[in-house]
């Protein structure tokens, strides 16, 4: 995504530069720059990578306040972690899930003087996201995440929209866990069926498809890839076909243009004939009146020239009408065949979209958030939500914690999946008043995260009840990616169009939404 840049390599420096100018300029007319207009974030030397692997999926970020640090893992553990400023007092950056909900290379604030923001990536429409930026050595921002230069750049490269993003008071790694509550992945019976044919080389008509643009058919025996395969080759031909309908309705309206003109300069052909024998009628009317009234041989023998004369032109624009109603009639026709190949064009159009809209879809993970608060279970996919349902908490008036489980990929060739848990505290401690602010209580950059211990995130799986059918729902919903959420709260205001769930901890400052409005943007 990079590419969007399209500049040279002087001008990138130059205009690197400028950026750390600004942003200390910046700054200093905040009042939130220490001593030394500090680290403008380039080349960071609190910048790890694991040099050894590139990123896996799914990935998930680990924002840690209390630490002023980021961590970035895959479905195999830390893969880049560096040093953050987010939110200064007054402007916290809450403790909260979030997810990318947007991305921009080069991006420019509309609330901070146009500031510059490289490599966005929005977790709220209201304004917040992770940038690259100054970094002062403590929260110094209004709100949002600023990272070094270069690690912003290459997280840019490597994610997706709907990456989990996890802020935190306290540095805390992702741990494995297996529990019978947690959901198993399950083929629809059309699925099945379809994945069978496929494999077998026995569905034209998908296969068809597919090979309308460059997919690979699955080849593997493990039904589980086999059934992902088939959906990305759907997803693929499905995307195909609604550019190809967004094509014909192009060709069918130049087509429908050209016939609707030849119709219309038919009818007005009729339109001329028409008038031309109503003038040459008028012209035999008067020579007949003429003729009755005429008294000498020599007025009778005019008279009856014009007579003759206007009979030759009443017959001939009897002939032209007539030439031109039969020459209308077929055009009208084609017109209105053409308005209707225009209306089925569209309505094709239309349901190819929706179709590939619907492939596209299937192909996101899907995320599940269960609220003591609420004592629901809700689901989204692809950013909009689906449906939900009550479900049953024992002993729902004890707090079950925030729990994250990520589904991180197939097990027992699809029957089940492998997944990870990151768990929450509530609201804060007295020592970590402070803590947001960076300040005066900081953590240590270089701890080792910290384990999440799994035993709260089973006693949580422990008491919720699931209807089956809303488990059966999401178990053929379930792919690498997906998400379980369980927390004492209810869904953030923020959550909505465009947007997976946005949970936020209550009890911690909060001072980076409550500040902003859904029509403001950015840090």
């Amino acid at each position: 995504m990079t590419s969007a840049w399209m500049i040279s390599a002087s001008t990138s420096k130059r205009w690197r530069v400028k950026l750390a100018l600004a942003g200390c300029a910046v700054l200093l007319l905040t009042g939130s720059l220490g001593p030394v207009c500090a680290q403008s974030g380039r080349n960071h030397p609190g910048y790890e990578s694991v040099a050894s692997r590139s990123a896996g999926a799914p990935l998930v970020a680990v924002v840690a306040l209390r630490n002023q640090r980021i961590t970035i893992y895959d479905a195999d553990g830390w893969i880049l972690r560096a040093p953050i400023s987010s939110g200064q007092p007054g402007y916290e950056t809450p403790a909260g899930i979030y997810s990318v909900i947007q991305k921009e290379a080069e991006h420019y604030s509309n609330l901070y003087d146009d500031a510059s923001m490289p490599f966005m990536q929005r977790i709220t429409w209201s304004g917040i996201a992770l940038h690259a930026g100054v970094l002062p050595g403590h929260a110094a921002s209004h709100g949002c995440v600023r990272m070094p230069y270069n690690f912003a750049e290459e997280l840019f490269d490597i994610t997706k929209l709907g990456m989990r993003v996890i802020v935190a008071r306290n540095d805390v790694s992702p741990s494995p866990i297996a529990h019978s509550a947690l959901f198993k992945p399950k083929m629809t019976d059309s699925d099945i069926a379809l994945a069978t044919q496929i494999g077998d080389g026995n569905a034209d008509h998908e296969r068809s498809l597919a090979m309308t643009v460059d997919v690979t058919l699955p080849t593997t025996n493990t039904p589980a890839a086999r059934h992902w395969d088939l959906l990305k080759s759907i997803a693929a031909a499905k995307a195909a076909q609604a550019h190809a309908a967004e094509a014909k309705v192009d060709a069918v309206r130049l087509a429908a243009t050209r016939t609707v003109l030849e119709a219309g300069r038919a009818a007005i052909a009729v339109r001329v004939a028409e008038i031309a024998k109503f003038k040459a009628e008028a012209q035999l009317t008067g020579a007949q009146s003429a003729l009755e009234n005429a008294k000498s041989p020599d007025a009778i023998k005019l008279v009856e020239q014009a007579k003759a004369d206007a009979l030759t032109k009443v017959a001939d624009a009897d002939t032209q009408l007539a030439a031109a109603k039969v020459d209308v009639q077929p055009k009208a026709e084609a017109a209105a065949r053409a308005r209707e190949e225009i209306k089925a064009a569209e309505e094709t159009k239309k349901a190819a979209i929706d179709a590939a809209q619907e492939a596209t879809r299937r192909l996101s993970p899907v995320s599940i958030f269960i609220s003591r608060k609420t004592q629901r279970l809700y689901v989204r996919q692809g950013f909009q939500p689906l449906w939900d349902v009550p479900v049953t908490i024992r002993d729902a008036d004890q707090p079950v914690g925030t729990h994250i489980y990520t589904a991180l990929d197939y097990t027992k060739q699809g029957a089940d999946m492998r997944w990870n848990v990151i768990s929450m505290h509530g609201s804060l401690d007295r020592d970590d008043r402070n803590t947001n602010s960076g300040r005066r209580h900081r953590g240590d950059r270089r701890a080792v995260p910290l384990p999440t211990d799994t035993s709260s995130a089973r006693a949580a799986l422990d008491r919720i009840d699931i209807p089956q059918d809303a488990i059966e729902r999401i178990s053929e919903l379930l792919s690498p990616g997906s998400a379980l959420i369980i927390s004492d709260e209810g869904m953030s205001r923020e959550t909505g169009n465009g947007t997976d769930f946005v949970v936020l901890m209550s009890g911690e400052p909060q001072g980076g939404i409550t500040i902003r409005h859904r029509d403001l943007q950015l840090d």
